[in-house]
């Protein structure tokens, strides 16, 4: 029998790091009745790229609540503090850390909610007098809002979906497929942070000796994660604000251009890959399977060859093609959205205009209902929010927002204060007039 009784005032479905934030926030409001429902056993987040050396890409105090509730009992600082270790990780200077930990801390917090339900998978969403109709395969739950959070999957180029397999997957499998790529060719395709982390981790035999790697990105170069001051800017309340509210014919081309703001290379990694490259090139006698590194390419065509595969690519910088022979195919081609099957009852109603979920400025999705009975939607607004979106560093800000839109009053105090950069429209006088 369910341990969530009644009717919910908010059922999320998915408790990945986007959900999860929602649900230790409401953790503090007695009054607002949730749950989040889950298919995992338990917490877990890429479980698949989990490798040696991983780290986030985002402050540890941009975590689950501290950004609008740094007294949550749910903090990163708390969960430091009940495991002991708060001096130790305080001498590491950096609150820049390891994937690892940070998947650990999401655990703590997953383990310590109530309003969690894991090996409960949602089939199918209806709306029925009035209500949100929630069905598993043995249960249905009645709530009077939603809150979308089943995350994206795995995008696959289409010359290789034929070839997925034993030795052709998405690189978000590698811990789970355990492959053995000892005396293998293996071509890496992806130049973000994955593509460098595997294709490290491949050269050190972490799966077994290769008898090749090569790396293969469509970016020009293998370019760094940009981590400036006035870049972390666009993950701020104040402009992802400002950004949904610009014509949504500017936003692609605004994002396309701002992608290595979230998507490039950790720099401190770059410059730990390249001195390990050039020192068993040039110094070090310690043996390494030849590599080869090969930026400005597109992946464009794929057959089977003998036991393997012939790869065609793209060269964009000679305006050529080439072919590479490898036995063993790792895409770190990254993940995007598609609707979840469990939404196929609700379609006829929302809103697909321009091909993605419309969200309002409170990640509500825009659908024929009634004002009180909300869909709302997380990492689903790329195209709406901006670069952010998909990231953790504003998560609990999303949530907060979310949140106060669901109780219809401020519970959480979200004004910005001064900004260092204005966004917006000015429609006052310059400084030099009011000098004058």
């Amino acid at each position: 029998m369910t341990r969530f009784e009644g009717s919910l005032d908010l059922a999320g479905i998915g408790a990945g790091p986007f959900n999860l934030s929602l649900a230790a926030l409401l953790d503090g409001i007695p009054t607002c009745n949730a749950a989040f429902f889950d298919n995992k056993e338990q917490f877990s987040w890429h479980p698949g790229l989990m490798l040696p050396g991983a780290r986030m890409q985002t402050s540890c105090l941009k975590d689950l609540v501290t950004p609008v509730s740094p007294t949550s009992p749910w903090s990163f600082l708390n969960f430091l503090v009940s495991k002991g270790r708060f001096y130790d990780f305080m001498s590491l200077e950096s609150f820049v850390i390891s994937r690892q930990e940070f998947t650990e801390y999401m655990s703590w917090v997953a383990a310590g909610l109530q309003n969690l339900q894991f090996n409960s998978g949602i089939r199918e969403v209806s709306f029925e007098n009035g209500s949100f109709i929630l069905r598993t395969n043995d249960q249905s739950y009645t709530a009077n809002n939603l809150c979308l959070g089943t995350g994206k999957v795995p995008h696959l180029p289409e010359c290789t979906l034929p070839f997925t397999g034993e030795n052709c997957f998405h690189a978000s499998s590698l811990n789970n497929q355990k492959p053995s790529l000892t005396g293998k060719r293996v071509a890496v395709i992806g130049g973000g942070q994955t593509g460098a982390e595997v294709f490290m981790n491949s050269l050190n035999g972490l799966w077994g000796a290769p008898s090749e790697v090569v790396w293969v990105s469509r970016r020009s170069n293998f370019e760094p994660l940009d981590e400036s001051p006035f870049t972390n800017q666009f993950f701020t309340p104040a402009y992802v604000e400002a950004f949904h509210s610009i014509e949504s014919s500017r936003k692609r081309t605004i994002t396309d251009r701002q992608k290595l703001a979230s998507d490039g290379i950790t720099p401190s990694y770059l410059n730990l890959m390249y001195e390990e490259l050039y020192y068993r090139s040039y110094v070090e006698e310690a043996s390494m399977p030849p590599w080869n590194l090969l930026p400005d390419r597109t992946l464009c065509g794929m057959n089977k060859s003998g036991n393997g595969y012939q790869l065609e690519i793209s060269n964009n910088f000679q305006q050529g093609s080439e072919h590479i022979e490898a036995d063993c195919v790792i895409l770190c081609t990254g993940f995007e959205y598609k609707l979840p099957e469990y939404l196929e009852p609700l379609l006829p109603s929302i809103d697909l205009s321009e091909g993605n979920l419309q969200l309002g400025s409170n990640f509500q999705v825009q659908w024929d209902s009634p004002a009180n009975r909300n869909i709302y939607a997380v990492n689903a607004g790329l195209h709406s929010h901006g670069i952010a979106e998909p990231q953790l560093s504003l998560n609990a800000w999303r949530a907060a927002k979310i949140i106060n839109n669901l109780l219809d009053y401020e519970h959480f105090a979200l004004g910005h204060g001064r900004r260092l950069i204005e966004w917006e429209k000015q429609n006052k006088p310059s400084l030099s007039q009011n000098a004058a």
